[in-house]
């Protein structure tokens, strides 16, 4: 039970590093990204980083969970991966008129289904 949970304690904390770093990779690299912002205008390409973001986070939660939750990393992915749809369903209703609905769908949709295949990626990988 230990390593479940510290594997889901885990796995957010891993979430917002990997957001944050990559989130001032993207400030630093991508041409007009940090002045748009502030504001949330992003363009299409920038709408699509985004989401590949967050898909990337959420793989690498599921990782690192998996490598502290070991046997039971699948029941413990999908806990995580609903914590962070319901973590995230506020913060994407106040943002709901900035994005397409299709962003945040995609977005809140993809959270638990990537968090799942990360950890049973690691799974797979340490087999």
């Amino acid at each position: 039970m230990r390593r479940t949970v510290a594997g889901i304690v885990a796995g957010l904390i891993v979430w917002v590093v990997v957001a944050t770093v990559v989130n001032l990779l993207f400030r630093a690299l991508w041409p007009g990204y940090g002045e748009v912002e502030l504001d949330m205008k992003f363009t299409f390409a920038m709408l699509i980083g985004r989401l590949l973001l967050g898909a990337l986070c959420s793989l690498c939660a599921g990782i690192a969970l998996a490598w502290i939750a070991k046997e039971y990393a699948t029941r413990a992915a999908i806990v995580l991966g609903a914590a962070l749809t319901i973590l995230f369903v506020p913060i994407h209703y106040q943002l709901w008129r900035n994005f397409p609905v299709a962003y945040h769908l995609t977005f809140l949709l993809s959270l638990l289904p990537a968090t799942v295949l990360g950890a049973r990626l690691h799974s797979a990988w340490s087999s």
